[in-house]
């Protein structure tokens, strides 16, 4: 009788790492993050990953498109939590691929407590935050000496679907507010700012942040809808609140007389 030979099954190791892939221009991805994405033996990808980044895996793996945005929801996080875990026992290391850092409004954390539960072993690789990195790619710093002191980073829309109370506290102080997935709640966002007179509060909004296709519009709590509507802004787009918007170059322009206010569009 033949013997069986069990030292040729490969022996699957169970794991999930999670990997921040920066805010959309595949070369933001960091350089363990690639080394860490040319190991998986699975991958799922969410709407903000540049595809791109997939070339970076190997080519026969099962690459899975998980994405999810606003009324766009191809799985529900917990059938997101049940794939990572068939597929690590099943394939093995699943690396799932995030758009920005998978801890800033990524529910990074959800997953790899969901692994860990099922004893799988977990790696988290930190990515470039939309939240900093696109603002600064505009020439917009999140603090500067002399002109902030402290940035919050919020997201515009709940669980519950809801606006975050803490744009209303953050309104009443002077630190850069930088928030995300809140395009929706713009005029929510503006009501809040007039609220604590306010109205003067440089605005930028940023679309498609470090893509080809990025856009950019600036102004005031008071005319940033207004804006908004003309130039036909849209998601994904981030809000960025505060005195460092002044120093984009535009606005500056503008305050020296140059531009008038409506003249900030890209």
């Amino acid at each position: 009788m033949a013997q069986f030979n069990f030292k040729n099954l490969k022996k699957i190791q169970p794991k999930l790492t999670l990997i921040g892939a920066g805010p959309g221009d595949p070369e933001l991805i960091t350089v363990k993050g690639i080394t860490a994405l040319a190991k998986a033996q699975a991958v799922l990808y969410d709407a903000l990953v540049n595809p791109a980044l997939l070339e970076f895996s190997p080519p026969d793996i099962p690459k899975i498109f998980v994405g999810k945005r606003k009324g766009e929801h191809s799985f529900t996080q917990n059938e997101i939590n049940k794939l990572i875990v068939d597929l690590a026992l099943t394939h093995g290391n699943v690396v799932r691929l995030k758009g920005g850092d998978s801890f800033v409004f990524g529910r990074g954390y959800e997953e790899i407590e969901y692994a860990e539960k099922n004893n799988i072993l977990t790696e988290y690789i930190p990515g470039i935050s939309s939240s900093i990195s696109v603002p600064g790619l505009q020439g917009i710093p999140v603090t500067n000496r002399g002109t902030s002191e402290s940035f919050w980073v919020i997201t515009g829309t709940t669980s519950t679907g809801e606006l975050s109370k803490d744009v209303g506290v953050a309104a009443q102080t002077t630190a850069t507010v930088v928030i995300l997935m809140g395009l929706s709640k713009l005029n929510e966002i503006v009501s809040l700012y007039k609220l604590n007179n306010k109205q003067d509060a440089a605005v930028a909004i940023i679309q498609n942040g470090s893509l080809p296709e990025e856009k950019i519009i600036l102004g005031t709590i008071d005319t940033i809808e207004k804006i908004a509507t003309e130039e036909k802004i849209g998601a994904p787009a981030i809000i960025v609140v505060g005195d460092v918007v002044k120093l984009h170059p535009d606005f500056q322009e503008k305050l020296s007389g140059r531009n008038s206010l409506l003249d900030f569009r890209s």
